[in-house]
């Protein structure tokens, strides 16, 4: 993971670019993987953990009502996310997690949704939702961070 992390950050750098995560069920993981190399800080801006919903709205200014209406665990929530982060920061590029690790999740929302939301400055947004299925809450945590990094180089290159 740490040389994937350092590819993104030598692009990142080499374009100038600065980077943002807004992360829920990930903890901050890919903000972690991304600054462990030292350097980091050329090309990583910041990192929001908005665990809650009203760290959400507080540090992000998630809508209210997008979280009643969809619940954290959506696209809808995502996409304000990375919004969030860009309008927050002096980032270029943002990506934003949010899902249901486990144990547990419903019928509508299972163990292992995990909603990406990913944004620059300049190209716009979009979000995706992956189905990682049950893995465990530690294997879909990683499954989310390696999926959050592949987003990253994606609209990098």
């Amino acid at each position: 993971m740490t040389d994937f992390a350092q590819d993104i950050l030598r692009l990142a750098l080499r374009k100038n670019l600065k980077l943002a995560t807004a992360e829920s069920c990930t903890g901050g993981l890919i903000a972690a993987a991304l600054t462990e190399l030292a350097g980091s800080s050329g090309a990583f801006e910041r990192g929001f953990v908005t665990y809650s919903n009203a760290a959400k709205i507080e540090m992000l200014g998630i809508n209210p009502s997008t979280l009643e209406q969809f619940g954290a665990v959506s696209p809808e929530v995502a996409l304000e996310m990375v919004q969030g982060a860009l309008r927050r920061s002096a980032a270029d590029v943002a990506l934003s997690v949010t899902g249901i690790a486990g144990p547990g999740g419903s019928q509508f929302k299972p163990e292992g949704r995990v909603c990406f939301g990913i944004a620059t400055r300049q190209t716009g947004h979009h979000t995706e939702t992956i189905e990682f299925g049950a893995l465990g809450r530690r294997q879909v945590r990683q499954a989310a961070v390696t999926h959050g990094l592949r987003a990253l180089w994606q609209i990098l290159t």
